[in-house]
């Protein structure tokens, strides 16, 4: 583990972040993870898919 990931975590017990903010990353990773879950149970739509192979060029 970098030395750099101690001093955030130092930091982060001195000065922990706001209900608020625990609640905002909450909120995002809840949200992932029910795209995720929509996604693997195959019910996200098709619109909403990314195309596989990257960038693709338009003629």
């Amino acid at each position: 583990m970098n030395l750099i990931w101690f001093f955030r975590m130092a930091k982060w017990v001195r000065h922990p972040p706001s209900k608020r903010q625990v609640r905002i990353v909450l909120i995002v990773a809840a949200c992932a993870l029910l795209i995720l879950g929509l996604d693997w149970l195959g019910l996200w739509p098709d619109w909403a898919q990314m195309q596989p192979g990257g960038r693709h060029r338009i003629n």
